[in-house]
């Protein structure tokens, strides 16, 4: 069995990528993650791949699982075709820790993100908590019926005055986001985008949602957030729902999204949009 660690992000893409294509909507985040970063044209934050964490294991047959870290995020792997290895995971945990590789937590399909964490801190001898339990969705068809409130515009500059402060919120719940409070240069990134929409109702913004990691045949929504005082109003099915239209309208044949599952108002919005569950997914936080 074969452990390697990669420094450059064409030739783990090189290696990666059919594999990851095979489950291309739940690999939405590591497979988005090469994408950008052999793509090469996005250096904001942790888009630039010379801090890095990509590796393989592998065995006479092929690649066996796949691990990548964008720090100061958590690492997410991928067993190949979803079959479960002890062996490949357990060779990988002894690796890494034996290349004394910081791993701040993990996010990724349910089973393996647990027995990942199992087996990680029992030789670390830590501790861990599961930061939030997740589903991955995806949507083929937006639900026509969804109503549709106000109007859908891209943020623009003058937004900087409440999205930094929106953002923070969100980021505050979102179990693979570092803690940094108010942020305008990330803001005013998400404005320069030409990804974020926001929903206006009555010339007030009541909702964002922003298209992100655009793939091949898919492409993720998120963040999605809509602050306390503004919902329970229809506003997120709007916005999401249209966002998600206009990635269909794109070309794209799939929109896909992460939930929360402890909160089944957001998951029953996002099924009555059309959004059809593919996978569970844990984010997990080493103490």
């Amino acid at each position: 069995m074969k452990f390697r660690i990669y420094k450059d992000v064409k030739e783990f893409c090189k290696d990666t990528y059919n594999i990851l294509m095979e489950h291309e909507s739940q690999n939405l985040i590591p497979l988005g993650n090469i994408i950008i970063g052999n793509e090469g044209k996005d250096k904001h934050g942790w888009c630039d791949p010379v801090n890095w964490f990509m590796a393989t294991v592998s065995d006479e047959g092929g690649i066996l699982l796949t691990a990548v870290m964008t720090p100061p995020y958590n690492l997410t792997l991928y067993m190949t075709d979803n079959i479960t290895n002890n062996t490949a995971l357990e060779f990988f945990i002894s690796e890494v820790i034996k290349a004394n590789i910081p791993i701040p937590g993990v996010i990724s399909e349910k089973s393996l993100a647990d027995s990942f964490a199992k087996k990680y801190t029992a030789i670390k001898n830590i501790e861990y908590s599961i930061n939030m339990s997740q589903r991955i969705y995806e949507l083929t068809k937006v639900n026509p019926e969804i109503p549709e409130i106000g109007i859908l515009r891209l943020a623009k500059d003058s937004d900087i005055a409440f999205l930094p402060y929106w953002l923070e919120f969100f980021n505050r719940n979102e179990p693979n986001a570092p803690a940094t409070g108010l942020n305008y240069e990330d803001a005013r990134y998400h404005i320069a985008s030409n990804r974020m929409y926001i929903l206006e109702d009555e010339g007030i913004p009541v909702s964002i949602a922003k298209i992100a990691r655009e793939m091949v045949t898919v492409c993720g929504v998120g963040p999605v957030f809509t602050p306390p005082y503004f919902r329970g109003k229809g506003y997120a099915s709007s916005c999401v729902a249209r966002v998600s239209s206009i990635v269909l309208e794109w070309g794209y044949k799939k929109c896909v999204l992460y939930t929360d599952l402890t909160n089944p108002i957001s998951n029953s919005i996002y099924q009555k949009i059309g959004y059809n569950p593919v996978c569970d997914s844990l984010a997990i936080k080493f103490e």
